[in-house]
C-alpha cells in the first residue's frame, strides 16, 4: 500500500498543524536565521515549515514538492504569506539556479530518496558559499523507540512489528549521512537530536480522530482499515483518558555549511 501523494485525498494531509516552538528553537540555534534572505524548502509537503521560515523572518521562501496535489494544499495553507512561492520539482534535479540560496531545508525527505549522494550534490549546487543546509529525518535507531503517551508513533511498531523492516530499510544511518555530506563538499557538519512536539491534543478523542484520518502519517497508509482499527483500539487502551496529550517525535538533524 503506502500513501499516494498524488491522490486528491492527500491534498491536506500535511497542512493541519504548525511547526512547534521546539523545532523553531532548534533551527535558531543552528542557523543565523535572521541573516537568511532566500530559502528553499525541498520536499515542502503542505508548507508547514515554509510558513515557519517566513514567520522567522526569512525574506523569501520557495517550497518544492514533486506532487501537484500536495502543492495545492501548500498554496492554500500559505495563502496569507506573500513571500512564499511553490513550484513542482525533484529534489535530485530541481532545475533552479546554482549558488543562489542562503538556506536549504529538507525535512522528512531523505527517507523517500534512493540516491542520497545526488540529493546532497544538488543542495550543494543550489547554495551560496557559506550557505546553510539542514537535513532532518529519523535514523533506524530513532524508529525503534517504544510507544508511550508522548511517543505515539512507537505504538505502531509495538503492535505491527511487520512494519519495522520496511521502516528501518528506508532510513539512513547517521554516519552514512555525515559521510555523504562530506563527499558532496559540505563542512562544519553537526548532528543534533530533537524531540519535536508534533501536536497537542486536548483529549484522547482528538488523537483518535487524527489517527483514523491517517493525517500526516504516511506509515499508517501501510495498514488496511481493519489493522488501523486494531491500532486505534490498542492506543485507546494504552493511554489514560483524563488529560491532554502532548505528542512528540524523535528526529535527527544534520547541519552542514557549503
Amino acid at each position: 500500500m503506502g500513501i499516494d501523494f498524488h491522490n486528491k485525498k492527500s491534498r491536506k494531509t500535511y497542512t493541519t498543524r504548525n511547526a512547534d516552538h521546539s523545532w523553531i528553537r532548534a533551527i535558531k540555534d543552528l542557523v543565523p536565521i535572521k541573516n537568511i534572505s532566500l530559502a528553499l524548502d525541498i520536499g515542502c509537503g503542505g508548507g508547514i515549515y515554509s510558513k515557519a521560515l517566513s514567520d522567522l523572518g526569512v525574506q523569501f521562501v520557495t517550497g518544492i514538492d514533486f506532487s501537484e496535489t500536495i502543492l495545492e494544499g501548500a498554496k492554500e495553507n500559505c495563502k496569507e504569506h506573500k513571500n512564499i512561492s511553490f513550484i513542482k520539482g525533484n529534489a535530485l534535479q530541481t532545475g533552479l539556479e546554482s549558488n543562489k540560496y542562503d538556506f536549504v531545508l529538507e525535512r522528512a525527505l531523505i527517507h523517500h530518496i534512493d540516491d542520497l549522494q545526488q540529493c546532497f550534490n544538488e543542495a550543494f549546487r543550489l547554495l551560496k558559499d557559506d550557505g546553510y543546509y539542514i537535513v532532518q529525518d529519523r535514523t533506524p535507531e530513532d524508529c525503534l523507540l517504544k510507544g508511550n503517551e508522548s511517543h505515539i508513533r512507537g505504538y505502531i511498531f509495538d503492535l505491527f512489528p511487520k512494519l519495522i523492516k520496511k521502516e528501518i530499510n528506508r532510513r539512513y544511518q547517521s554516519q552514512l549521512v555525515i559521510d555523504t555530506l562530506k563527499q558532496a563538499g559540505f563542512s562544519q557538519i553537526e548532528e543534533v537530536k530533537l524531540w519535536e512536539t508534533r501536536k497537542v491534543y486536548d483529549c484522547k478523542e482528538q488523537l483518535i480522530n487524527d489517527l483514523n484520518r491517517r493525517t500526516g502519517r504516511s506509515i499508517l497508509h501501510d495498514l488496511d482499515d481493519k489493522e488501523l482499527t486494531l491500532l486505534i483500539n490498542y492506543i485507546d487502551e494504552s493511554i489514560s483518558a483524563d488529560h491532554s496529550i502532548v505528542e512528540k517525535d524523535i528526529w535527527t538533524i544534520w547541519k552542514a555549511v557549503r
